[in-house]
């Protein structure tokens, strides 16, 4: 089939949907697809469109279903449309309902979507394929990974203020990387790093470097106010690398309801306490590491493969 993949991340900026993106094309030309990667429906003939954003690709969306509506459309929702846009934007709701298909990331968003539209969502699980990296501490650092932009959604401060008045003694170090979108929140960060000694931001790096950094730290960081899945999460459990998360149901929907490493939103003592058990209650890191070792399967990319696979099926 000829796919064109619809995303409205800048082709700039190295964040979720675009990395996202990129993934899902690899897959398609593997699948033997050809494939089109644009920022809006460009209007030129496809088999099917698949649109990622409900409400930011809803122009798209529309105008694809009034040109072909008798092609196949397929939308995939993010953390804002689950968990904010399909419950009260008019563009985002329509979306929605001329769909073929839709498409959400984790278990836990299954439960946002209205009833009579369940029939025509499937959950497909972000993956990631693992880089194999053993962190070493013969520096004597803990170091804790926040892979994110710096954007109110991600809550993206909340491990640096957690680690302002540590004990002496501990050795954790945070290492930030991300992009500033948002003009106040570069300017507290960049106050943070002259104040917190403990707290380094070194801006965007490639996915590449950026999945390396994470792979040979000690632990993930994921503290988002809201999330419809994560490819830092994805990216973690692939790499065997322990993660401590908000507990959110973007974040649930993929790591259940025992995981052991939850936080509550936005709480910095909580986060504070399980940083430090993390770091120096040996039995605990290695029931985390465990527990996210587990859930490895689940990011699989065969397993993303063959989801698809199934699905462009059924939609030809």
């Amino acid at each position: 089939m000829n796919i064109q993949l619809v995303t409205p991340a800048p082709l700039t900026l190295n964040n979720g949907n675009k990395i996202t993106a990129a993934r899902w094309a690899g897959i398609f030309k593997k699948l033997g697809h050809r494939v089109r990667v644009t920022q809006n429906y460009d209007g030129k003939s496809c088999d099917v469109l698949i649109a990622l954003h409900a409400r930011r690709s809803a122009d798209s969306i529309r105008r694809f279903h009034e040109l072909h509506p008798e092609l196949p459309l397929i939308v995939v929702l993010t953390g804002t449309d689950v968990y904010r846009d399909i419950h009260n934007d008019v563009k985002a709701k329509r979306s929605l309902e001329i769909a073929s298909g839709l498409v959400v990331l984790q278990t836990m968003a299954l439960r946002e979507i209205p009833g009579h539209l369940q029939k025509k969502t499937r959950v497909i699980y972000q993956s990631a394929d693992p880089i194999r990296a053993r962190p070493s501490r013969s520096n004597g650092i803990f170091e804790v990974c926040v892979v994110g932009h710096l954007r109110g959604e991600k809550d993206p401060l909340r491990t640096a203020m957690a680690v302002r008045d540590l004990p002496a003694q501990s050795r954790i170090q945070v290492t930030h990387i991300g992009l500033a979108l948002d003009a106040q929140l570069e300017k507290k960060a960049k106050q943070e790093v002259r104040r917190n000694p403990r707290y380094r931001w070194i801006g965007q790096l490639s996915h590449g470097k950026s999945r390396q950094r994470l792979a040979h730290s000690q632990l993930v960081c994921i503290t988002s106010k809201m999330e419809g899945s994560s490819n830092v999460l994805s990216e973690a459990l692939a790499s065997g690398v322990p993660v401590v998360a908000s507990r959110i149901s973007g974040l649930m929907g993929t790591l259940g309801n025992r995981f052991p490493g939850y936080f509550p939103v936005g709480d910095t003592e909580r986060l504070k306490a399980l940083l430090l058990k993390a770091e120096s209650q040996p039995k605990f890191y290695r029931d985390l590491t465990r527990y996210c070792g587990r859930l490895s399967d689940r990011v699989k990319p065969k397993r993303e493969h063959e989801a698809w696979r199934r699905l462009l099926a059924h939609v030809a």
